[in-house]
């Protein structure tokens, strides 16, 4: 029954660093964006009367699509193969659904609009590039737990040259010791190494510094789905996941793009 997994993400980075509260009529879940604007206090107008301002509430629309996810194999491939087969299914099927999920969160962040300019490799000038734009445009960049900075395992590597990023001086968790982190946590941000991002391995990726309240993620958890059975009439086994999901960017000047040049770092 022992079988060896082969090399995949399996499961959802992101799903995190998105808004998953919405309302949801149908098909189409609604997350609303408020504010004042520019709006500032005002003082009484000639008439004796306070003008009075009015909070804008814009409906974001994101609309879920039907995603499955499906594997199936004969009778005569399970019982020709080592391992679980049925159980390596329901994973497949599972991994395949949450691969989709950051698919769909990625795809959103490559429509922002905002970047720090051309592409150049990791740099502590390229970091704090980004998150000076974003306290520009009045994001709270001082919310730790909402700041996420998503990036490639070649921007990882040119941080780790970066003195104040790696050195026992300058940080308590050393990351140059014990094994490599996908998730942490430095210069007010919290740092996720994702190899689904655009552009991997490229002169071009696309890597992000963004707040969390610029994305959001839905899902009808409740219509959720994840089966297996057996076919007599065809004598094979299957599995499915099912979900209803989407993403969708809320607010454009909440993301910050950081083209990357990673070529430097390829397999020859």
């Amino acid at each position: 029954k022992e079988q060896i997994l082969a090399f995949e993400q399996r499961y959802s980075i992101l799903r995190v660093t998105c808004v998953q509260e919405s309302v949801i009529k149908g098909s189409a879940a609604i997350f609303q964006v408020s504010g004042s604007g520019t709006v500032t206090a005002v003082t009484r107008s000639v008439n004796g009367l306070i003008p009075y301002g009015r909070t804008t509430n814009t409906q974001n629309t994101c609309t879920l699509v039907e995603t499955h996810a499906t594997a199936n194999r004969t009778s005569f491939d399970i019982f020709a193969t080592q391992g679980d087969m049925k159980k390596q299914m329901q994973l497949e099927v599972v991994g395949k659904l949450n691969k989709d999920i950051d698919q769909s969160i990625i795809d959103q962040l490559d429509t922002a609009t905002q970047d720090t300019g051309g592409a150049v490799t990791a740099s502590m000038d390229l970091v704090m590039k980004a998150q000076v734009i974003l306290g520009n445009g009045n994001i709270p960049i001082e919310e730790e737990d909402s700041m996420f900075c998503l990036i490639t395992p070649a921007f990882r590597a040119y941080m780790l040259q970066v003195t104040e990023f790696a050195s026992g001086d300058y940080v308590e968790v050393k990351p140059l010791v014990g094994p490599v982190r996908k998730v942490w946590r430095w210069a007010g941000l919290n740092w996720m190494m994702h190899t689904g991002l655009t552009g991997i391995g490229t002169s071009s990726e696309k890597c992000y510094m963004f707040h969390k309240t610029a994305m959001g993620h839905a899902a009808n958890m409740a219509e959720m789905s994840v089966t297996a059975g057996y076919n007599d009439e065809h004598d094979y086994s299957y599995s499915r996941a099912t979900l209803y999901h989407n993403a969708k960017l809320l607010q454009n000047t909440g993301i910050v793009q950081m083209p990357h040049d990673a070529s430097a770092y390829v397999a020859s």
